[in-house]
């Protein structure tokens, strides 16, 4: 939604590219006219899975650098360029824990942080997973585990899951356990 508040971009200057992220800096006119700067991620969306197995959350805890410490989380990753978000989400389910599963049911899709990011992440519920084997990136180091929903209110309540989608993975089950079925 445009309107009275949008901001025109005037020019824009690259800073840096990785191996899936870039910084961008936006010159733009605001609405009364004057100009500004915007510091800009550009990210290629991600993925991120609730998956349950006897009414515990699969989960994986690594290291997360940018916190310098580890985290417990639900299984995700990014995107790859013009890959389903169902897919990828299969994908990364069996990629990290080892778990396949039948189908997915989309929650929802969320701006991870729109101040400074244009990440999109789209979270999906696994129904029916069986365990297999997981395929991990050579520099990926992750264990994977199944907590309950008490153990995951404690570890939000202690800051061992303090990631946005990992604490939204845990209230849409809460929502599940009280209703028998997943929104979306």
């Amino acid at each position: 939604m445009k309107g009275k508040y949008e901001e025109v971009t005037v020019k824009t200057e690259p800073i840096f590219r990785g191996n899936f992220i870039s910084l961008q800096v936006d010159h733009v006119r605001l609405p009364d006219g004057r100009t500004a700067t915007r510091e800009i991620v550009r990210h290629p969306g991600a993925v991120a899975v609730l998956a349950l197995k006897d009414d515990k959350l699969i989960v994986v805890e690594q290291y997360r650098k940018p916190l310098e410490k580890s985290q417990v989380e639900i299984p995700a990753g990014k995107l790859e360029p013009g890959e389903d978000p169902e897919e990828a989400a299969k994908r990364e389910l069996e990629e990290e824990t080892g778990y396949r599963c039948e189908s997915l049911k989309r929650i929802c899709s969320f701006y991870t942080s729109p101040g400074f990011a244009d990440e999109k992440l789209h979270l999906f519920a696994a129904e029916s997973v069986v365990p297999g084997t997981a395929h991990l990136d050579e520099d990926e180091f992750l264990e994977c585990g199944e907590i309950t929903f008490e153990e995951a209110q404690r570890y939000i309540a202690e800051g061992r899951i303090s990631d946005a989608k990992t604490i939204l993975a845990v209230y849409v089950w809460q929502l599940y356990r009280l209703t028998g079925s997943f929104p979306g």
